[in-house]
């Protein structure tokens, strides 16, 4: 007898079956906010869609008397620098470092029991020391990030070159390849694919703290929109806001996916 484990989807059920809890929750919030609006007309916890859209498009298309700037688009391309920035250091750390300290033994017992515990520290906790430290500028928004995923990037990366076989470290030495050249040749080449997905596993927290530091002092971005505005109860903006971070939070995760699997074709297969 079949078990429902041996059953799946067919290619175009899939995708209906992807999409159904997205359309299940546009209804639900749509019902909702029919049912209060109804009854008030102007409420604003839960505006219409066509609120939402009269409200974005205005950001998106009026400039701002203050700031010079389309207020959406403004927002948006400070965040993404501070994320870019931020993850592009920590992925640079994590990969520098988790190779060095997983590859070689000295420094594996060095500093992995200090790259564990520094993992532990809340990033959110140390926020004001950074400020203090750092200023309330860019820097320290960026050594947030970077100080709250780069070291669970150099542990993961860290973990992974001491999985690697000691047999291709063996050949590689008996072919005589020097230090260099197993990292380059051996390590390098099977590490950037845990890389890749190591990144992609911290965007949910670099997006974290790319909205904490933005709602605590900054003077633009995605984060600090949604809190300049919350004390108006302006839902209206707030939630366009939080689909759009989350939906560029997915564009970065699909291009890196795809990224993986353009350059590193053999690790797709190996991980089917």
């Amino acid at each position: 007898m079949r078990r429902i484990i041996n059953y799946a989807p067919r290619p175009g059920v899939r995708i209906l079956l992807a999409i159904l809890p997205f359309v299940a929750v546009l209804a639900i919030y749509l019902l909702a906010s029919n049912a209060r609006l109804a009854i008030e007309p102007n409420d604003k916890l839960m505006p219409s869609f066509a609120t939402f859209w009269a409200t974005i498009v205005r950001l998106a298309t009026t400039l701002d008397i203050a700031t010079k700037q389309y207020l959406f688009w403004w927002d948006t391309w400070l965040s993404l620098w501070r994320l870019f920035v931020g993850l592009g250091i920590a992925a640079l750390l994590g990969l520098v470092l988790g190779i060095l300290v997983g590859f070689i033994p000295y420094l594996r017992v060095t500093f992995e029991p200090f790259f564990a515990a520094f993992s532990l520290i809340p990033p959110l906790a140390v926020l004001p020391i950074l400020f203090i430290l750092f200023g309330l500028g860019e820097l320290s928004k960026i050594v947030l990030i970077v100080f709250g995923i780069a070291p669970f990037i150099i542990r993961d990366v860290m973990l992974r070159v001491a999985s690697l076989p000691n047999e291709q470290i063996v050949k590689a030495q008996t072919l005589g390849a020097s230090t260099w050249q197993m990292i380059s040749g051996v390590v390098l080449p099977q590490v950037m694919p845990r890389l890749l997905d190591s990144v992609r596993l911290s965007l949910g927290a670099a997006w974290l703290f790319v909205i904490a530091a933005e709602a605590i002092t900054a003077e633009g971005g995605l984060g600090y929109r949604i809190f300049l505005v919350r004390r108006y109860l302006a839902m209206d903006v707030i939630l366009p806001y939080v689909i759009w971070i989350t939906f560029l939070a997915f564009l970065m995760d699909y291009a890196l996916r795809k990224l993986a699997a353009a350059a590193y074709p053999w690790d797709q297969i190996k991980a089917a």
